[in-house]
């Protein structure tokens, strides 16, 4: 199994249980090192205690050959060398051997040592061989020797320390492993949830662990996660009743007309069944074009862009305004802000048919321009395009302006006398402002309702 392809805790075991043993690995070189050097040290000492007995008979002159053994088993190699080179005496291993060594203790220093790997010795190890200087009639040197150990001390001590090695990166890594199962059991238990969680049953959440730590964090971000799909799928379905409730409508109604039609289709004038027909087939097609528009902004299609004067614009939408109304325009020149014209042109039809609908009399459109009260626009220097749209009917309670922006909502309050709205428009129109980087909002007023829209202006 390739490691990327092993679990959480798998890898997590594996590399602390690879970082252990190298560590543990590296300390018991260096315990090795360090034993080895004081075992070294020790064989030294033991080499010039018995180089100091030697020396001892050689000053009184009681050398004999070959030499006694040394008290208390230290049986080591020896050689008594006289001022002219010669070897006088030696232990019994080195009986008719030549030196085992040929430097002397240098300067004022009486003893100094060497390791010293040939074949005089008897076994095939390395020795460190300890040089003594005693005066008698001239420079007697005294070499005794004691062998070395190999780097790792001794196969016990290796074997002791490979097994402890062993033993404990094991114990890492199951300590390792049970710590990180325990910890990402909520985990699992979360992976579990979401398993279960289904399209129909959104409104299950996932548990949340006690300890404020990253997975209580994750199962705070899967819960608000789930929370929005929830409203998102709700909408959806709500989008979709109303949808299917609003294509109803007009659909029944041409289909009442042309089965009547086919009852009696002598008594059918055809062009008479075509003007019949034709609002409602005019209203299903503003539905599927509202519909398209809102699927078009809702997936975040760019749109063009480009310089458009919002008074000229405005002035255009203004021109067929019913006669009963009078339509008051403050229109300043010159404000151009940077978008899609058609889309714009939808934007300002929408809220200007709006106003039409629910005025009683007056209809005021301001154009203008603002430089405070809102986050500057580094497109615009700062300054913003402000359309406002006040009619004076019977105007949107406070807690009912948001409620107007949703798809397919119409107040029960005489602004839905009418049935020419489908609770479309407003929404559709904020979208468009959202998408040009602005904003679409109810402001309060004495009398009716009072519409604003805020562009980013292009120069």
């Amino acid at each position: 199994m390739r490691l990327e392809n092993r679990s959480i805790r798998g890898r997590l075991a594996l590399f602390v249980g690879t970082a252990v043993g190298a560590l543990c690995a590296a300390f018991f070189m260096v315990l090795l090192i360090v034993i080895g050097r004081a075992t070294a040290c020790d064989l030294t000492k033991e080499a010039t205690a018995v180089g100091d007995l030697t020396a001892y008979y050689v000053d009184r002159g009681q050398v004999v050959n070959p030499l006694p053994p040394i008290p208390r088993n230290l049986v080591r190699p020896v050689q008594v060398v006289d001022p002219r080179g010669r070897v006088v005496a030696a232990s019994r291993d080195l009986q008719n051997k030549p030196l085992m060594a040929h430097f002397t203790p240098r300067g004022p220093s009486r003893v100094s040592s060497e390791i010293v790997c040939h074949s005089v010795f008897t076994s095939d190890r390395c020795h460190i061989v300890v040089a003594q200087r005693v005066y008698r009639n001239g420079d007697w040197t005294v070499y005794s020797a004691v062998p070395t150990l190999p780097f790792y001390v001794s196969p016990g001590v290796t074997a002791l320390l490979v097994a402890g090695t062993a033993v404990f990166s094991i114990m890492v890594v199951y300590g390792t492993r049970r710590v990180v199962a325990r910890s990402l059991r909520p985990v699992d238990a979360i992976r579990a949830q979401l398993d279960d969680i289904q399209s129909t049953d959104l409104g299950r959440r996932v548990p949340i662990p006690a300890p404020e730590d990253e997975i209580y964090r994750l199962a705070r971000s899967v819960n608000q996660t789930l929370d929005r799909l929830e409203d998102a799928l709700g909408q959806q379905r709500r989008f979709c009743a109303d949808a299917s409730h609003e294509l109803r409508t007009p659909i029944t109604a041409i289909r009442a007309q042309l089965e009547d039609a086919l009852l009696a289709p002598g008594e059918v004038d055809t062009s008479t069944l075509c003007k019949d027909v034709l609002p409602s087939v005019e209203r299903l097609q503003s539905i599927a074009c509202d519909l398209l528009t809102l699927t078009r902004l809702d997936s975040g299609v760019p749109c063009e862009r480009r310089p458009v004067d919002l008074s000229v614009l405005v002035a255009a939408e203004l021109e067929g305004t019913p006669s009963h109304l009078t339509v008051v325009r403050n229109l300043t020149p010159g404000l151009e802000v940077a978008g899609d014209p058609s889309r714009l042109r939808q934007l300002v039809g929408n809220l200007v048919r709006n106003a039409q609908r629910h005025a009683l009399s007056t209809v005021t459109i301001t154009v203008r321009r603002v430089d405070d009260g809102y986050p500057p626009d580094p497109r615009s220097g700062g300054g913003m395009a402000e359309l406002e749209v006040l009619d004076d009917g019977g105007g949107i309670a406070p807690d009912q302006r948001e409620a107007v922006f949703r798809r397919f909502t119409r107040l029960d309050s005489a602004r839905s006398r009418d049935a020419g709205g489908l609770g479309l428009g407003l929404p559709i129109a904020r979208e468009i402002a959202r998408s040009h980087g602005g904003t679409l909002t109810i402001r309060d007023s004495d009398r009716g309702a009072c519409f604003v829209v805020r562009l980013p202006l292009s120069r």
